[in-house]
């Protein structure tokens, strides 16, 4: 959705259900992001060759609840002001994806308070499993190159019918122009990363955001 008066209007609405959410023992926030760059999914390996097949991340406003735990997750879908939420965005998108999950790995807390640059990456594999014993080596290598000291690794539920095998969360200080640079000159980063998402058979789509 372009930005203007319709996009601030559903940001708001969404920002004031949220409010109502965090009124809930269970909920402990909700954030909004909206996107600031969507790569070219199509140019992406193992993405080019799958895009018919996949669910491609184009998610220009992105909403993040978090609860106290799985189980609080499910109790907060069957409330009404969550299921006007998430009708809220369904009027106004053309595409939705909604995905109850945990988090199953960490690597310190992501800063929501604050302006910074957000990423939301995410995961298709052959082998679930696979993704996420790969995902340690990637962190550990955008540890090393862009000084990331913050990631959450979210996973579906069990029972949860989800597009993504998992979704990754993370923050920079940085702004989005100087990101970008950063990853299109650093060849060796953008190497390690490619030759092992093709060598595992993954791919990733990242969406970087900012708070709305």
């Amino acid at each position: 959705m372009p930005t203007g008066r319709r996009k601030a209007e559903l940001i708001g609405r969404l920002k004031e259900l949220g409010r109502q959410l965090e009124l809930l023992d269970v909920v402990k926030t909700v954030t909004i992001f909206e996107a600031v760059a969507l790569p070219p999914l199509h140019r992406l390996p193992y993405i080019r060759e799958r895009a018919d097949s996949l669910h491609l991340a184009r998610f220009d406003v992105t909403v993040l609840i978090e609860t106290t735990s799985p189980t609080a997750t499910r109790d907060v879908q069957g409330t009404p002001t969550y299921q006007t939420l998430v009708e809220v965005i369904r009027r106004a998108a053309t595409d939705v994806h909604t995905m109850a999950a945990r988090n199953a790995k960490r690597i310190g807390d992501v800063d929501k308070t604050r302006p910074g640059l957000f990423i939301f990456n995410h995961f298709v594999a052959e082998d679930a499993a696979v993704m996420r014993e790969l995902f340690d080596h990637l962190a550990g290598g955008y540890a090393a190159e862009t000084g990331l000291d913050n990631s959450t690794l979210l996973v579906p539920l069990e029972d949860e019918n989800a597009d993504y095998v998992a979704i990754n969360n993370a923050r920079w200080d940085v702004g989005v122009a100087r990101f970008l640079w950063q990853e299109l000159t650093n060849k060796s980063l953008r190497n390690y990363v490619q030759t092992n998402l093709k060598a595992n058979q993954v791919g990733a789509m990242p969406v970087l955001y900012r708070l709305a």
